[in-house]
């Protein structure tokens, strides 16, 4: 069983900057892919950014591409996702998820099997 638990959002104007975290407990954190979706009001769960257990393989949403950097720190157990110049688009819930079968990322939510709570991330014009 892996927690996942986010941190770092907030309430930015556009073009801020934020960085989220996911802190993992467990000791196979290394061993996981991870992932960032995201969920705005009204909208289904989206994919943000995924990165392989490896670490040398790294997929982003066009619309995210340029602006986001996803990373993770085995050694603190941790996945962070770096956001620049936001948008007020990038308003929504983000969550961290961990995919425990699989070394390398997935850009599908259901392949994923643990998730964190969620931290909101809300981006003023």
């Amino acid at each position: 069983q892996v927690q996942l638990v986010e941190s770092g959002g907030g309430l930015v104007q556009a073009g801020d900057s934020l960085r989220l975290s996911c802190a993992a407990s467990g000791r196979t954190f290394s061993n996981y892919a991870m992932g960032w979706f995201r969920q705005a009001p009204g909208k289904e769960r989206e994919f943000v950014a995924a990165i392989s257990a490896s670490g040398s393989t790294i997929y982003y949403a066009d619309s995210v591409k340029g602006r986001f950097t996803i990373s993770r720190d085995d050694g603190k157990n941790t996945l962070l996702l770096q956001m620049n110049s936001l948008h007020p688009e990038d308003t929504a819930v983000y969550y961290c998820a961990a995919d425990k079968y699989r070394r390398i990322p997935m850009t599908d939510a259901a392949r994923y099997d643990y998730w964190g709570q969620g931290i909101q991330v809300t981006v003023s014009s």
